[in-house]
């Protein structure tokens, strides 16, 4: 079956950095899209970033450009997540989930790991 399994995260100052992982297996990988959302106490999980099968293309919500990097490792079956300058509000959990890039909702999603930044 599909999985996918987010690594990570942790407690980091705010200004810190955090690369996030997320491993998948039992998919074709580089035929899915693969995004990143993440969801804080109290509120609906919003989307973050995505990229596509080939990481030529990449969707960045304003809120995160220029702080959040998405890249993918086909070889590897690996997406990452690179977050410079973190910010309290930035504490979060953080999923990924992966979906054919013809349709827009992602399929499988990841069991999620914490990232908390402290001020």
């Amino acid at each position: 079956q599909v999985q996918l399994v987010e690594s990570g995260g942790g407690l980091v100052q705010a200004g810190g950095s955090l690369r996030l992982s997320c491993a998948a297996s039992g998919l074709t990988f580089d035929e899915h899209k693969m995004g990143w959302f993440r969801q804080s106490p109290g509120k609906e999980r919003e989307f973050v970033v995505a990229i596509n099968p080939t990481g030529t293309t990449t969707y960045y919500r304003d809120f995160v450009k220029g702080r959040f990097t998405i890249s993918r490792d086909n070889a590897k079956n690996t997406v990452y997540l690179q977050i410079h300058s973190l910010k309290p509000e930035d504490t979060a959990v953080y999923y990924c989930a992966a979906g054919v890039l013809t349709a827009a909702s992602y399929d499988y999603w990841g069991q999620g790991t914490q990232v908390t930044v402290s001020s």
